[in-house]
């Protein structure tokens, strides 16, 4: 029968025993993670970008958004970033004649896309007829979200004439109407703190050439 000597010794071995083995086992887990599977994962992707009429060639990390792209890569800073995360519209621009919010989709899905932003829709002594009319009906306050507005409401003139509905449209068989109801609706994603909205409703409203 063992004494109480070995006893303590066979304990004392298998805790340096099995301490060993996760030691061991830790690091060929280690070394197996930290090695590389296959190519090297890329971080950033080269795009081109009709932005405005103009093209441009940028590397961005694959990670930034279409709005970040256009402020920070190149400096369109027309375009505001609000809540960024697509529930104000401030970052609207135009995508091939579409608006989308440019805070929620990423710069290397739109290579080779033309984008408008409010930088391209007018300048200063030769403004486009919507921008012209947000200043003659005063349809902003402070100004951050108006850029969102303005590419907005020229795209919600090309929905309804491109008779695509809305939630408020009646008849889905007969081609949209240009009516208050329709602008509001389809403006309803663009928010405007200050609360210009009837402002904003009688600008869009000349352009479409109806009573507001």
């Amino acid at each position: 029968m063992p004494n109480h000597s070995q006893l303590e010794l066979s304990r004392r071995d298998l805790l340096i025993s099995s301490a060993a083995t996760v030691v061991v086992t830790g690091t060929a887990r280690g070394s197996a993670a930290a090695q590389p599977s296959g190519d090297t994962m890329k971080h950033s992707t080269s795009v081109s970008l009709a932005v405005n009429g103009e093209r441009h060639e940028i590397e961005v990390d694959n990670r930034t958004t279409l709005l970040d792209a256009l402020r920070e890569h190149l400096h369109l800073t027309g375009t505001k970033k609000g809540c960024d995360h697509g529930q104000c519209g401030a970052c609207t621009v135009l995508v091939e004649g579409r608006r989308i919010n440019s805070c929620l989709t990423l710069a290397v899905m739109h290579d080779g896309d033309e984008i408008t932003t409010i930088e391209g829709l007018g300048k200063p002594g030769d403004l486009h007829p919507m921008q012209a009319a947000f200043v003659k009906h005063d349809g902003f306050q402070c100004g951050y979200c108006t850029p969102g507005q303005i590419c907005s409401s020229v795209a919600v003139l090309e929905e309804i004439k491109a008779n695509i509905p809305s939630h408020v449209t009646g008849d889905l068989t007969a081609q949209a109407q240009l009516t208050a109801a329709e602008i509001r609706e389809r403006m309803s994603g663009n928010i405007c703190r200050c609360g210009a909205y009837s402002n904003i409703l009688d600008a869009i409203s000349e352009v479409a050439g109806i009573k507001a």
